[in-house]
């Protein structure tokens, strides 16, 4: 090759160097022009948003200004009605009838749910008082003795001496049981204290059959009749109960030797109590006393 062919190839390398530098620097200069004019427009609409967003304030400003203005007018009666304020009403959604009943039950299923069981407990409470016998009389057995209050046949025992008070055509004493214990926790369980509360404030019954834990529950003196003064002679009359040791109680009931020595019948004296006033009790007294007149003549040797 010649001197002179190796100039010209060198000649034509240069140029392709120097043509492909002019390509990358033009197409630099013209991403770096494209982004001038992209970040320009950019701000400009940004410049509009700026300017239509001040316009609005300006123009919500004013509106509110003539609206104050307005309303001052209204209320000062300088004007009786406006033409810039306009009371605003929601359109009223039309829905069908089984629309509307979805709906009320969807917004207010808690309270209808808490309506339909207080509903099932009252209607369970109707029955139960409608279906229940009524008994021609009560008595309360206050005192632990799960042979005697759940596996006795007293009501059976206390219902021979019991006349037909209901006129039904059937004799039926109740006998309701209060386990009342020394432990807080047992009475508590039982709702002994509730239990025993309601009765002795009801006059629904005033025989009681009890041990001598009734003596920390009720002052005697108070509550109970004195039965050495209708039963002088009586061996088992001590104060204010009729023992039930050295009796054939517990045979007669069907408890065995599972009595202790320290049980015996009682009566509540008439006065007026939460529930009852003394006319009730003592309607009560004077319907019952023969009952219990009666079981202490059959337990008296």
């Amino acid at each position: 090759m010649s001197d002179k062919d190796k100039i010209t190839k060198e000649e034509d390398t240069e140029e392709k160097l120097h043509i492909t530098k002019s390509v990358f620097q033009n197409a630099k200069e013209m991403a770096q022009q494209r982004e001038e004019e992209e970040k320009a427009r950019q701000e400009e609409i940004q410049r509009k948003l700026e300017l239509r967003r001040k316009q609005a304030e300006e123009a919500r400003d004013k509106r509110l200004a003539e609206e104050r203005r307005e309303l001052l007018r209204l209320k000062t009666g300088v004007i009786e009605e406006s033409e810039t304020i306009h009371e605003e009403h929601e359109e009223e959604i039309k829905l069908s009838f089984w629309k509307k009943i979805t709906n009320f039950f969807y917004h207010n299923k808690w309270w209808l749910g808490m309506a339909v069981f207080a509903a099932i407990i009252v209607v369970f409470l109707a029955y139960s008082i409608i279906t229940k016998p009524r008994p021609d009389m009560v008595v309360l057995l206050i005192g632990e003795n799960q042979s005697l209050g759940e596996e006795s046949e007293l009501e059976e025992y206390i219902a021979q001496f019991c006349p037909d008070n209901n006129g039904n055509g059937e004799i039926l004493a109740s006998v309701y049981y209060i386990p009342y214990s020394d432990s807080p926790q047992k009475n508590y369980a039982n709702g002994v204290d509730t239990k025993m509360t309601a009765e002795l404030q009801s006059a629904e019954s005033v025989i009681i059959i009890a041990n001598s834990k009734l003596s920390g529950i009720i002052r005697t003196d108070e509550v109970l009749v004195d039965l050495e003064e209708i039963y002088p002679d009586n061996p088992n009359v001590k104060g204010y109960g009729f023992y039930l040791k050295d009796t054939d109680f517990a045979q007669k009931v069907g408890v065995g030797g599972s009595l202790s020595d320290d049980w015996f019948i009682c009566l509540r004296r008439p006065q007026k109590l939460m529930y009852s006033d003394s006319d009730d009790m003592q309607e009560t007294y004077d319907r019952d006393f023969p009952v219990f007149d009666a079981i202490v003549s059959d337990l008296t040797k």
